[in-house]
């Protein structure tokens, strides 16, 4: 009895710990999507994609309504996106997407991440040609889909890749097709699961599993940072 309590107490903080990192994230992007393109989420993908994201991870309906109002707000004109690169150990590279209000503070913080974790920061641009910038809708493969429907019609919207594994389908464009993609896929009734823009490393690597411990601790400490939205290496 005493021990299923206990499994339950750390599942139970588990969630509330990934809530407490995820949420605020979820609420930064909705923001800024609503203050680049609209609070209008019929008129704008992007603010329509963050949103679903949003759902698809439980923001509460209230917390997602009140990310669109401070898009007009003081805070939202305060945040940019900034985007930061680094090394890690074992031949990783690190391609980090924020959003902040105070860009000395985040890069401070990263340096001092990878510093700690064998790593070091690169000049800004480095590191882009070892990244393609694609969009990417995710989403569930049912029965009722025929697939080589979907992706003939998805054609037409920009699809250039149909990665189909363990019922997850990956619908992948360039990244200037981003908002054809995504409603590409909701015209066919298809209600994403995921969708946004990715880096994809154009020579990803393989490592073992002791390396990988090394490249996931450094990862770990990146995506805490609260003004890290999103991170993407080249780790395959």
């Amino acid at each position: 009895m005493g021990r299923a309590f206990e499994c339950r107490r750390r599942a139970k903080e588990a969630r509330w710990d990934k809530m407490s990192k995820v949420f605020p994230k979820l609420a930064k992007s909705i923001t800024l999507a609503a203050k680049n393109g609209g609070g209008d989420p019929d008129m704008n993908p992007s603010l329509r994609l963050a949103i679903s994201n949003a759902k698809a991870e439980n923001l509460p309906k209230d917390k997602i309504e009140a990310a669109i109002k401070r898009a007009t707000g003081n805070d939202a004109a305060n945040f940019v996106e900034v985007n930061y690169e680094g090394k890690g150990p074992h031949g990783s590279l690190f391609y980090i997407e924020c959003a902040t209000d105070n860009s000395n503070r985040t890069v401070g913080n990263l340096k001092t991440v990878f510093s700690k974790n064998n790593g070091q920061m690169v000049n800004s641009g480095q590191l882009d040609f070892m990244f393609n910038r694609k969009a990417v809708v995710e989403f569930e493969v049912t029965d009722e889909l025929n697939m080589e429907e979907v992706e003939l019609e998805l054609i037409d919207c920009g699809l250039e890749e149909l990665d189909v594994e363990d019922g997850l389908a990956r619908a992948i464009g360039d990244y200037s097709d981003f908002a054809n993609l995504s409603d590409g896929v909701e015209k066919l009734g298809i209600t994403p699961k995921k969708a946004g823009l990715e880096r994809i490393p154009t020579q990803p690597v393989e490592l073992t599993e002791e390396q990988m411990n090394d490249v996931e601790a450094l990862l770990e400490k990146i995506e805490d940072d609260d003004d890290v939205q999103s991170v993407f290496t080249n780790v395959g």
